[in-house]
């Protein structure tokens, strides 16, 4: 059995990992540059958390004010496709969405904290139950996926038993992950940069 695209065969995958090296290699200032940047966005995040919080409402309000927009306007462009009802419906309400966010930023945050809250608290629970599901298969690693889910259980019951006053909990997650995905950067641009 032949397979249809090159780049899937053992020789293909080789290949496109030498040209993502050589890239990196080649432009490790950029890479560099940016992972300086992520990594001083994420400690200004980590500083001020509520700040970077409501930051995140809005542009996430935003983002939903041109995806309703557009959702709009193309609903208009096929209104003779099937569904545009439900597709007039849903840029509407993303439109709604991205407006209320904007508009009241400080009450989006509030909600997306709780909604996080929530994510966390299942994903614990889900974590814990594969963990405990997969214990005989994998030996090894199930009770780092059990630690893994009561240590979400626990951010979970921290940002829910304080809510609303943690609404600082979307920036400083935030905050962490621009952090390590800057240093991260910041250590493969030196590699490469060794390399070269």
């Amino acid at each position: 059995m032949s397979l249809p695209d090159d780049s899937l065969r053992p020789e293909g995958v080789e290949r496109l990992q030498a040209r993502v090296e050589a890239t990196i290699r080649d432009h490790w200032k950029a890479f560099l540059f940016e992972g300086i940047l992520l990594l001083v966005i994420g400690l200004a995040a980590i500083l001020l958390p509520l700040l970077a919080s409501i930051t995140f409402t809005i542009l996430l309000g935003s983002l939903f004010l041109v995806a309703g927009g557009a959702g709009i306007l193309f609903s208009i462009w096929a209104r003779q496709a099937p569904g545009f009802w439900w597709s007039l419906l849903s840029a509407v309400l993303a439109l709604v969405a991205g407006v209320v966010l904007i508009a009241m930023p400080l009450q989006g945050t509030l909600t997306l904290t709780f909604i996080v809250g929530v994510y966390f608290l299942a994903e614990g629970v889900a974590s814990i139950m594969y963990a405990f599901q997969h214990r005989g298969r994998m030996s090894e690693s199930w009770g780092w996926m059990l630690a893994a889910g009561i240590a979400d259980i626990l951010v979970a019951f921290i940002i829910i038993s304080g809510w609303p006053g943690t609404v600082w909990a979307i920036g400083l997650l935030i905050g962490i992950n621009l952090v390590f995905g800057g240093t991260s950067l910041i250590a493969m641009a030196l590699a490469a940069r060794k390399s070269t």
